[in-house]
């Protein structure tokens, strides 16, 4: 099972995307909308209601 880094939702292992940045962390994926979200258009994902992390206050 795997996590996905946007919106929170579990998958199996085979489903979804992997993302490798340039410093070799992996970001696992459960669709394309939620890699194009947060790769490209740098959304927040406690913002949309449609993620798991929505209204969440962020941990530092």
């Amino acid at each position: 099972m795997h996590k996905c880094a946007f919106c929170g939702r579990e998958f199996i292992h085979g489903k979804g995307i992997l993302y490798v940045k340039k410093d070799g962390t992996q970001l696992w994926f459960c669709s394309r909308k939620c890699r194009v979200s947060m790769i490209e258009f740098k959304r927040d994902p406690r913002k949309l209601k449609w993620t798991a992390y929505y209204g969440k206050e962020q941990i530092r």
